[in-house]
């Protein structure tokens, strides 16, 4: 048996998820994610890897062509952004459960350094969006020699 030391502000916290979920039930009256329940874009999953001379940014996007994607960078800004359409299907039928997402998605990240954007490219490959953004000149590190 094995003794568990007790914190009352874990319990704290407890309690709030719960009541927190109980309101989210209550009021928004939807089995959807909160997300959607609440109008707000798709969320998106994405990594952002800086190495010496360039930024790998690579967003997962299943089920989406390279034209249903917007990419743009400004002030030093990237954003990707597009929408995932409904298809039409020609059964009918009682829906048990609808999980898959629809509707438009947007992500904005601030790039640490300065970039290249005349240079910078985009593939989709395997639903997985990967942009290449070299980094300018002046933001590439540099080896300073030491004298003596």
């Amino acid at each position: 048996m094995a003794l568990i030391r007790w914190d009352p502000l874990r319990e704290m916290w407890s309690l709030r998820d719960t009541m927190n979920r109980l309101f989210d039930e209550s009021f928004l009256r939807s089995n959807a994610p909160r997300w959607q329940a609440e109008g707000r874009p798709l969320p998106v999953s994405a990594d952002l890897v800086e190495k010496d001379d360039s930024l790998i940014f690579k967003a997962d996007l299943p089920g989406l062509k390279p034209e249903d994607v917007d990419i743009s960078v400004s002030d030093n800004v990237l954003t990707v952004k597009g929408e995932y359409k409904t298809e039409k299907e020609e059964e009918e039928g009682d829906v048990h459960f609808k999980e898959r997402r629809y509707g438009r998605f947007q992500r904005a990240i601030r790039l640490p350094g300065n970039v290249d954007t005349d240079a910078a490219e985009a593939q989709f490959e395997d639903g997985v969006l990967k942009i290449s953004l070299p980094k300018t000149e002046e933001a590439k590190p540099k080896q300073i020699e030491v004298k003596t």
